[in-house]
């Protein structure tokens, strides 16, 4: 399963991962697959360290390399509002 972890402004570790991404790597594609929207995004989950609620968040599907860690935070926290 391949997830990141950013910690925000306010020293809250988020861990995020694709929808899915705990299924094996074929079921994992094949349902990322069905749920990637029109624009190519797919759903990923953050779930904080701390007292936070869990956000989910519409990224691009190459998502672990082409958003940086200051972008998924900024999501994270327009999300969160």
């Amino acid at each position: 399963m391949n997830q990141r972890e950013v910690t925000d402004s306010e020293n809250t570790t988020w861990t995020c991962v694709q929808a899915y991404g705990t299924l094996s790597k074929e079921n994992a594609d094949k349902a990322a697959e069905l749920t990637e929207d029109t624009n190519g995004e797919v759903t990923v989950v953050c779930t904080p360290s701390g007292g936070a609620q869990t956000v989910r968040l519409q990224l691009p599907k190459d998502w672990l390399e082409s958003v940086s860690d200051e972008e998924l935070v900024k999501q994270i926290t327009t999300q969160q509002q």
